[in-house]
């Protein structure tokens, strides 16, 4: 019997240039950056993994805590290990990944419980490993996405201040800030790629949607 998925294991950033990639980040976000071998960085707020930032070109890859290690659709994977982020987790401190949303042009719901063991309510998706089921992902639908694939979702403590770095930093804000369902957010990009949405200050995982 396959056990749902409580959380985020982790998120990885595949990039073309990592170390200018983490040093926008560190800048926006507040990490602490640690190098890796073979040219790959860290970013942690406290002791906690933000993220990691790898040479490549995929962009965002999201690991979902799980049984075994595997691929899934998309930019996601399973990898065993403690869950760091999710609703059983302690609430997002500036930094930390705070929400992850499904981007996709059909419903895809069965392969999403069948590979996670999540139940489905409305637009999102449920675990109910720890007991009581709780809001773990989101659902948007995009007639424009060619396949599936999973935004990101990071806190923070003032989000115009946060904006506004990017755009120093020669980032973009691609739109917001404004309300979502999460609470009020803004969708950024780094000079070096990474497309993600900033949150401020949810109260836990999922934010306003998870209430």
């Amino acid at each position: 019997m396959l056990v749902s998925s409580c959380g985020l294991r982790r998120l990885e950033l595949s990039v073309a240039e990592p170390e200018l990639s983490v040093d926008f980040f560190a800048a926006v976000l507040g990490w602490t950056v640690i190098a890796e071998p073979g040219g790959s960085f860290s970013g942690w707020v406290g002791d906690r993994l933000a993220a990691g930032v790898v040479a490549g070109q995929e962009g965002w890859r999201v690991f979902f805590g799980g049984d075994g290690s595997r691929a899934l659709r998309g930019n996601s994977f399973v990898d065993g290990g403690r869950v760091l982020h999710g609703p059983w987790a302690p609430p997002p401190r500036h930094g930390e990944p705070c929400w992850v949303e499904l981007v996709t042009s059909g419903p895809d719901d069965e392969y999403w419980a069948r590979e996670l063991g999540w139940a489905v309510r409305g637009d999102l998706f449920t675990s109910a490993r720890h007991g009581d089921p709780r809001p773990v992902a989101g659902v948007t639908s995009s007639s424009a996405a060619a396949e599936p694939r999973w935004g990101v979702f990071f806190a923070v403590d003032d989000l115009q201040a946060a904006c506004a770095r990017v755009s120093e930093l020669d980032g973009r804000v691609s739109s917001g800030p404004g309300p979502l369902p999460v609470g009020v957010a803004a969708s950024v990009e780094g000079p070096h790629g990474g497309g993600c949405v900033l949150l401020e200050k949810p109260a836990g995982w999922g934010g306003n949607r998870a209430g």
